[in-house]
């Protein structure tokens, strides 16, 4: 037993010896590639670098030949590849770059419509979650618009709609969430500038029944602690609030709060509203 764990231990070392051996050549192998300067034999192994997935050593080999091969029958490939380099390390800002600068470049490349798409794709995937600024967002929607214009028969039209839904959809989360701060913060002044802006903008949100309760209740709130000179407008606010919402959302499980400010906002006004309120009451 004792002779079988010494062997086991005497293995282990010689293993342990070999992968350092290993991985000191290859380190000299890469070290040797970098202060070459055959440019050639560069290229290839960052393509050998690329195909092992070492994206790392790819992209820096990459960097350091793109220059030199500019203007040359490989400049495409090299500035795509540095370009993919960067994309499989995550980093999006900088492949994002490399990409809409070579389909600036090389209009004529067979690359340059995955360039374009990718490109694209960069911003996309840089865009963050809803409750944070949409700058990424806005562009990937703009690149994607883009590249259907310049790609109108694409395979990927049905892909890239998917996309642009998608990332509609955020903006569209990212205003309500942004209105409704407004809202939860009692700022009922800004929360009607910001719901109504929501609203127009985006009209099918499906926030849609809540944000124009947000907004009738908003207008209530604000007339009822605004100065008297201000509150006889901003009731009649209130209550066009409240017919806009009640014909759109009849069944709205916020209606009964809706009718209690229409309520509160007619009797300031001094309308008389039982007759309206008993028809309704026998229509439902």
């Amino acid at each position: 037993m004792r002779d079988i764990l010494l062997i086991m231990k005497v293995f282990g070392r010689f293993f342990s010896i070999l992968a350092v051996i290993i991985i000191f050549v290859g380190c000299t192998g890469y070290d040797k590639v970098l202060k070459s300067n055959d440019y050639r034999w560069k290229y290839r192994e960052a393509v050998n670098y690329f195909n092992a997935e070492d994206y790392v050593r790819a992209s820096t080999l990459f960097d350091q030949i793109a220059a030199v091969f500019r203007g040359t029958d490989l400049a495409d490939s090299v500035y795509f590849l540095q370009a993919m380099s960067y994309f499989n390390q995550n980093d999006y800002i900088m492949s994002g770059h490399y990409f809409r600068t070579f389909a600036q470049t090389y209009g004529g490349s067979p690359f340059v419509e995955e360039a374009d798409f990718m490109a694209a794709y960069c911003y996309y995937s840089s865009s963050p979650r809803p409750e944070l600024e949409q700058t990424s967002t806005i562009q990937a929607i703009q690149a994607y618009q883009l590249y259907l214009i310049k790609y109108p028969e694409t395979d990927r039209k049905a892909e890239v709609m998917g996309y642009i839904d998608e990332l509609r959809d955020k903006l569209v989360e990212k205003a309500y969430i942004s209105a409704k701060l407004y809202y939860d913060l009692s700022d009922y002044k800004a929360s009607i500038v910001a719901l109504n802006n929501c609203l127009l903008k985006y009209p099918d949100s499906k926030h849609r029944e809540e944000i124009m309760f947000m907004l009738l209740k908003s207008s209530f709130m604000l007339a009822d602690n605004s100065i008297a000179s201000k509150q006889k407008d901003r009731f009649q606010d209130a209550i066009d609030d409240y017919y806009s919402f009640a014909a759109e959302f009849p069944e709205s499980s916020f209606i009964k709060e809706a009718k209690k400010y229409y309520r509160l906002s007619a009797k300031f006004l001094g309308n008389d509203i039982e007759d309206e309120l008993e028809t309704e009451k026998k229509q439902s």
